[in-house]
């Protein structure tokens, strides 16, 4: 069962709040970070992507830079900017976006309950991703990267949440420049955080990451290094644990994650067209963007024209991976018409957020920077459940979550 601990978060005053908030880290360039902090000395991108305040041309891995992120965390602590909580507590986090609101817990996650698969992951990790988010947790003595887990619908938690929500003040409630809004409450009192902490221990058999792998995987990196320094005396020291907002599966929404393509291997569009035409049913939609309606269903644009192909009975297979419309466009499309073998390290695909819409598809084709671009219908919340409980793991740029926690208005101090 799932093991969860309050904690003494370092969070913002409340009328600092909305200038600390950041998205995370790993959304953003160290441009457009420079660019949203650009005049507000308490933006967590200080800490989060501190390579903004160091020389141009910085290596955004160097030792130089996580001294720096520790430098900034500690003056916005200094200045009053930041304060810990005087005793644990949970936080209750919603986010509202476009009329569609998602609350979730925010707690400390067991790394053990990491380590031992009962939070669940979908996704391989690389090791130099890994490597900078532990150079940064060991240099700041913090977790200041969000990790976003779901759990199947417990009644008696989402009971719970409810009602204090409906019974207590916030501690923050601002809406973001992006128009998203992000309210918190501290859940404090003994008798709430011991039922929380024993609900989730009675109630929730695991979790599976959602967002945030590496930072997951660099927790437990962490906890290793320090369990075989012999620092860990006790089965509660923070380290133990990592920063984790727990959302309930039935509010949660994954976007589409779609594909651009520089070249089409030597072949015309023609002969492309004639290809597809093997596996997939091909119609000529026109030259106004559509999104797939269903699953097994593409919207493919080349040369200024949308294509909808449908894929065929026997071009799938049933098992958790193969059923997958991203695994359907590798195997039919990608690797074996377009040359693609390894999304991971082919520098000829890209990838594209549903959150910027099939427009950005248009704008980088027709701009000749791409020659075809492929839509996909959004993997399902069951569908990601799936495969974790299987064991396996997804194809690279297989999901994308929206809204984004924000970085800043939570940290957990190891």
């Amino acid at each position: 069962m799932a093991i969860i601990r309050p904690f003494k978060g370092l969070r913002p005053k409340e009328e600092l709040a909305a200038q600390v908030a950041a998205r995370p880290y790993d959304v953003l360039s160290s441009d457009e970070a420079k660019a949203a902090a650009a005049g507000n000395p308490y933006s967590y991108y200080h800490v989060s992507k501190s390579e903004i305040d160091l020389p141009e041309g910085i290596d955004t891995h160097s030792q130089q830079v996580y001294d720096k992120a520790a430098e900034n965390l500690q003056r916005l602590v200094k200045e009053g900017v930041l304060f810990q909580e005087a005793q644990p507590a949970y936080y209750i986090y919603k986010l509202v976006m476009n009329g569609r609101a998602q609350t979730g817990l925010v707690c400390a996650s067991s790394v053990d309950d990491y380590n031992k698969g009962i939070i669940k992951k979908h996704e391989f990790t690389r090791p130099d991703k890994e490597l900078d988010r532990i150079n940064h947790i060991k240099t700041t003595l913090a977790q200041t990267g969000n990790v976003f887990l779901a759990y199947n619908d417990v009644p008696e938690v989402n009971a719970l949440i409810d009602h204090w929500q409906n019974n207590n003040k916030p501690a923050y409630d601002f809406t973001a420049d992006d128009g998203i809004q992000h309210t918190i409450w501290v859940i404090n009192t003994p008798a709430a955080v011991q039922e929380i902490t024993t609900l989730f221990a009675e109630k929730v058999p695991c979790t599976y990451i959602a967002d945030g792998h590496h930072r997951a995987a660099s927790a437990s990196l962490v906890q290793k290094e320090f369990q075989e320094k012999g620092t860990i005396t006790s089965v509660e020291n923070p380290v133990n644990y990592f920063l984790t907002t727990i959302f309930p599966a039935s509010q949660l929404a994954i976007l589409d994650y779609n594909r651009l393509v520089k070249d089409l291997n030597g072949l015309s569009k023609a002969e492309l067209l004639s290809r597809l035409d093997y596996d997939f049913t091909v119609e000529e939609i026109g030259h106004q963007p559509q999104q797939p309606s269903m699953l097994h269903e593409f919207s493919m644009y080349l040369e200024g024209t949308w294509y909808r192909l449908v894929a065929k009975e026997g071009t799938y297979t049933t098992d958790p991976i193969g059923i997958l419309d991203v695994t359907i466009l590798s195997n039919n499309i990608l690797d074996k018409h377009l040359g693609i073998k390894d999304q991971r390290t082919d520098k000829r695909i890209d990838f594209v957020g549903g959150i910027r819409g099939l427009q950005e598809l248009v704008k980088r084709v027709d701009s000749g920077e791409m020659k075809v671009a492929f839509a996909l219908y959004p993997v399902t919340i069951q569908q990601l459940f799936d495969i974790a409980d299987s064991g396996n793991v997804m194809p690279p740029k297989s999901t994308w979550f929206e809204p984004k926690l924000r970085d800043g208005l939570i940290t957990h101090v190891i």
